[in-house]
């Protein structure tokens, strides 16, 4: 049987690849769960907005960048949901591995267009609340955090959870994949 680049031996785990594929499945539909939650909040809002008085006073900017933050709303929703529609239509298939690799990547997916939709619902809210300026101001720092956060930091881990080597994957904070 091949190794799985995500197995670490003698990690105190007795897992059979498709019980490691259960898993990866299942730790995958608790992240969906939470990205969904943020997701279905931020729509809510979005939809709350355009039943404001305000909502006449956007200019063309503020309108088509709401316009733009409603569809990545409603393709993050779509996104995040794929997987449970994958699952439905593969079920009893014998393709879990697939199925979790394809989920893993629709999460990434769905967490790119989450990232957009925050970065551009803060940078609306301070368009329309202070200025312009503030609007891009919000858009570029929010930016930053996003990537820093979401790119950069995991990135860093990896890379000293790599230094660590197999030593590291039984401390705390080590690999368990």
């Amino acid at each position: 049987m091949e190794a799985h680049h995500d197995v670490v031996p003698d990690d105190g785990r007795d897992e059979t690849p498709n019980e490691r594929s259960d898993r990866n499945w299942n730790e995958i539909l608790q992240e969906l769960r939470v990205a969904l939650t943020g997701t279905q909040l931020i729509g809510g809002f979005l939809i709350a907005v355009a039943f404001q008085p305000r909502f006449d006073d956007l200019d063309e900017y503020q309108l088509v960048l709401y316009l733009v933050l409603v569809t990545l709303a409603g393709l993050a929703t779509v996104i995040g949901l794929a997987p449970v529609t994958l699952h439905r239509a593969l079920f009893r298939r014998r393709v879990k591995e697939r199925l979790v690799l394809t989920g893993n990547r629709l999460l990434m997916a769905h967490l790119t267009v989450v990232g957009l939709l925050l970065v551009g619902v803060t940078s609306l809210v301070f368009d329309v609340a202070v200025s312009r300026p503030a609007g891009w101001w919000a858009l570029g720092v929010g930016t930053v955090v996003v990537v820093v956060m979401w790119i950069v930091m995991p990135i860093m881990r990896a890379n000293v959870d790599d230094d660590d080597g197999p030593a590291g994957a039984n401390s705390p904070g080590g690999r368990h994949r």
